[in-house]
């Protein structure tokens, strides 16, 4: 069975897609495309069926190491069913997971549902309103049913702060993790899929902005200039401030998550810095 040895599992928004884009540009790695399969996570795509995973991975030259990166993986408790699915396909697999200060990774993830017009503007009701802005950074919570079926041994743990730090030292150590030499950082793929980047998406957008006879005619018809302009009302010119108190609470929310990091993943150099804000209380 053409099947991947190692999964880049999440969390969402913490530099998955940038450390993606480095693996698949390096010689000896392959990586799908699509970049998140989400296969054993989404209903709908796992009922596709085995042969349509493995066929992602049918381009692989011989003797590549395979991989494939699904945020959805660790999306507790919205995908349940994830590792019930995945451990008899891969009884044996390398886990990487990314992590960033988890009171930013929940503004990047309202920023992204955002744009994909799944939320409002209005920030304090959103996190009221969506436990996942919480849930998905609750890093414990999600990893820990990885470590039950894998081992510590199998997962590696690194973050967005240390690999915007010193990206090589990350890019070396995940390569060790994964049986690799010789990775090279490559500063053409150094931001994938940045959350401020992003344009919200509107009403009928695959009828009436993604299809191609609709963007021919937008090309032909509307200035470049204006077609720049209308996009940049679709963006967030400013990353969102949390007030005082949600921010707050926030942290004290999460603030219990860096101890049980800490007791899972001893002595890494990665974790502490993700929870900066427990230091400066």
């Amino acid at each position: 069975m053409t099947l991947p040895d190692f999964l880049i599992i999440g969390a969402m928004k913490c530099g998955t897609s940038t450390l993606q884009a480095q693996l698949a540009a390096q010689a000896g790695v392959f990586m799908t495309t699509p970049k998140e399969p989400n296969f054993f996570s989404d209903d709908a795509i796992f009922a596709k069926g085995i042969g349509w995973y493995q066929a992602l991975f049918a381009a692989a030259p011989q003797g590549a190491l395979k991989g494939e990166a699904s945020t959805h993986y660790t999306k507790l408790p919205t995908h349940p069913h994830t590792l019930d699915r995945l451990t008899p396909v891969l009884p044996a697999c390398r886990i990487v997971y990314m992590i960033r200060n988890p009171v930013d990774r929940a503004v990047s993830h309202y920023i992204h549902e955002w744009s994909m017009g799944q939320m409002g503007d209005a920030i304090e009701q959103a996190f009221a309103s969506h436990g996942e802005l919480v849930d998905y950074g609750r890093y414990p919570v999600q990893i820990a049913p990885w470590i039950a079926a894998y081992g510590k041994a199998a997962v590696l743990i690194t973050s967005l702060e240390a690999m915007t730090r010193n990206p090589q030292d990350v890019l070396t150590r995940v390569g060790a993790h994964l049986g690799l030499t010789d990775l090279v950082w490559q500063d053409d793929h150094a931001q994938e899929n940045v959350s401020a980047a992003r344009v919200r998406q509107l009403p009928l957008q695959g009828l009436l902005i993604d299809n191609p006879l609709a963007t021919m005619l937008r090309r032909a018809l509307v200035p470049k200039v204006l077609r720049d302009r209308i996009r940049k009302t679709r963006q967030m010119t400013e990353r969102p401030r949390l007030t005082p108190a949600l921010r707050a609470r926030l942290e004290e929310v999460f603030a219990p998550d860096l101890a049980a990091l800490e007791t899972l993943f001893p002595q890494n150099p990665d974790i502490a810095a993700c929870y900066a804000f427990r230091g400066a209380a």
